[in-house]
């Protein structure tokens, strides 16, 4: 194995690892509430790992349907597409997981810039990857479908906190007497 070689793996391994930090920090900047309330769901692993199997398996076997239907590109665009909603949403809502990580590590510069908590949880996180099989396989793959099924459960209690709040009520503005 040449130098190249060596390079080659090193700088996709890495490259990939740096992609899963990129999507959780870039989740916490957009949507900070919903990283929160996956972050949160977070406390029941078990649950968030088996709704997330029962919620992403059907969708990557219609993807798989879909990509070996009669060779159609516009199929194959749709099971992509799918993988994709899958995928990304399992990043989003893994960066609650990331969080959770990095809350366990506190440090003083967090009121100032809590972003940093994403950063160090997804840090650790991603070097437990690199753990032979168990991380490669296992964890990496786990996160993203307990991840996905905490982005759904943030997303719905976010609609229902939403629905929740009494409307304001409205009042007629009032006529101003106009004097000359």
């Amino acid at each position: 194995m040449i130098m190249a070689d060596i390079l080659k793996y090193f700088l996709s391994i890495l490259g990939g690892l740096l992609i899963y930090l990129a999507f959780w920090l870039a989740s916490e900047a957009l949507f900070p509430a919903l990283v929160e309330r996956a972050r949160d769901q977070y406390r029941r692993p078990w649950k968030l790992t088996f709704a997330g199997l029962a919620m992403c398996a059907p969708l990557l076997g219609l993807a798989l349907a879909l990509s070996k239907a009669a060779n159609n590109p516009l199929m194959n665009i749709a099971a992509i597409s799918i993988l994709g909603v899958v995928v990304i949403g399992g990043l989003a809502g893994s960066a609650g997981f990331a969080k959770r990580i990095g809350a366990g590590l506190p440090s003083p510069i967090d009121e100032s810039q809590p972003w940093r908590r994403v950063l160090r949880g997804g840090i650790v996180l991603t070097l437990t990857y690199l753990l032979p099989f168990i991380g490669w396989m296992g964890l990496s793959i786990w996160t993203l479908v307990s991840g996905f099924a905490a982005l759904v459960f943030a997303i719905r209690e976010a609609k229902a906190a939403n629905t929740a709040t009494p409307a304001l009520p409205t009042t007629e503005p009032t006529a101003v007497p106009v004097t000359a």
